[in-house]
């Protein structure tokens, strides 16, 4: 059996036998977690990746490598791959924070601060699970974004430490209903109350995340990877994670103001230049599919389908 290469690690949920497992992921193989130890001891089944990171367990997943060498592996292929955190806290993700995308939406100039709107668990959804096109919308977008998960707890976290607060990265795609967002359709009969950002982002199905969680040790800089989204085979956006605004050790210090973030919490970072409703008035349709695509990371893939 050749060595598992460390450098190309990720970690995942996947359904096996209708159970959820975590398992090591390199070279198109799944390991399973379950079967080592990680703890200091063997552990026992119903590892979840949110327990790994709530427990501040990485380390001793390292450290498990060296004996997943040895065990057998299965296709990933061959298994019903899951979000990478099945049970965020919180949510958070934040508006026009690529220079490009903001030039296309909000020509207006760079903001001072970030802005930024939430997502529930409703919302989550894994590798291969469908976006649903809702009755109510007739204009469903995509964003493909970098998606950043929380190792640890804090509050008000300085910028120089922010970053040692990752756990890791996961390609995330936040999904927007346009008619929605920016519905006229207000109970007074005018927008005094702005944007309708909840229900314009926050329907069933609307944040694809996965394939799998690369641990920050796998991504050594997270501000210089390509990024880039194809709707059936077609690319739509196509970009470099260096075009942010607000970079992810200044998101976290900002963020963490007043807030204590917690493991398994996602902060979804923006997204390029080429939505939808930006470039023509195009829109997902019955029958679609999306790939997201991150360098170091992988390629999140979703069929999208009519409720």
């Amino acid at each position: 059996m050749p060595p598992i290469d460390a450098a190309n690690m990720k970690l995942a949920h996947y359904s096996k036998n209708g159970n959820v497992r975590v398992g090591l992921v390199d070279k198109g193989m799944v390991y399973d977690l379950d079967a080592h130890n990680i703890s200091g001891s063997n552990a026992a089944s119903g590892w979840t990746i949110d327990r790994i990171l709530a427990d501040r367990l990485l380390p001793s997943v390292r450290e498990a490598e060296k004996t997943v060498q040895a065990s057998k592996g299965i296709s990933v292929d061959s298994v019903k791959l899951l979000s990478p955190v099945l049970n965020p806290e919180k949510i958070f993700l934040i508006a026009a924070n690529y220079r490009s995308h903001r030039k296309e939406a909000h020509p207006e100039g760079v903001p001072a601060e970030p802005y930024f709107f939430t997502k529930f668990r409703n919302a989550l959804i894994g590798p291969g699970d469908p976006v649903l096109i809702p009755r109510v919308s007739h204009q469903v977008d995509w964003e493909v974004e970098l998606a950043v998960v929380i190792g640890r707890a804090g509050k008000n976290i300085a910028k120089t430490d922010a970053m040692s607060y990752v756990a890791g990265y996961a390609v995330a795609n936040d999904i927007s209903f346009r008619d929605l967002q920016f519905s006229t359709r207000m109970p007074d009969g005018n927008t005094t109350l702005g944007l309708n950002w909840v229900k314009g982002k926050g329907l069933d199905s609307s944040l694809p995340i996965g394939p799998w969680l690369a641990t920050s040790d796998e991504v050594p800089n997270p501000h210089d990877l390509k990024i880039s989204l194809s709707v059936n085979g077609s690319m739509r956006q196509n970009s470099t994670t260096g075009d942010m605004i607000f970079t992810i050790d200044s998101i976290i210090e900002y963020l963490s103001r007043g807030v204590t973030l917690r493991p398994g919490d996602i902060i979804s970072t923006g997204t390029p230049e080429g939505v939808g409703a930006f470039t023509g008035g195009r829109f997902l349709k019955d029958g679609d599919v999306l790939e997201g695509s991150i360098e170091k990371i992988g390629t999140l893939r979703n069929p999208v389908t009519a409720e």
